[in-house]
């Protein structure tokens, strides 16, 4: 993947192949590594977005280009930067504040 890749940029990835409930095939997904490991390492870690809502704690809404969803950060996992394909989007900032706002309620003691 050429350029620098941005915590709460979207790119489409393949997450195939996959085990049980993890999400798969090839869909949205949003990076929350910040720009630092991004730059060091030749992983991303990211939330795959869903169209399908669910009343789910940490699932925050977004739109990405005129399309409602949520991004499932039960679901983060580290994929490898070859996985990212084509640029979708950013997240607004009230998406980011609300995404780093779960994952501070996921990870805090």
């Amino acid at each position: 993947m050429a350029g620098e890749l941005k915590r709460f940029d979207v790119y489409f990835a393949n997450l195939d192949l996959v085990i049980g409930v993890e999400i798969k095939k090839r869909r949205p997904v949003a990076i929350v590594s910040p720009e630092e490991l991004n730059r060091h390492l030749g992983s991303v870690i990211c939330a795959p977005l869903t169209s399908r809502l669910r009343n789910y704690p940490f699932r925050p809404l977004v739109t990405i280009n005129n399309t409602q969803g949520q991004i499932a950060l039960d679901q983060m996992r580290a994929l490898d930067k070859e996985r990212l394909q084509a640029f979708v989007g950013r997240l607004n900032k009230k998406e980011q504040e609300c995404v780093l706002s779960c994952l501070m309620e996921m990870f805090a003691p």
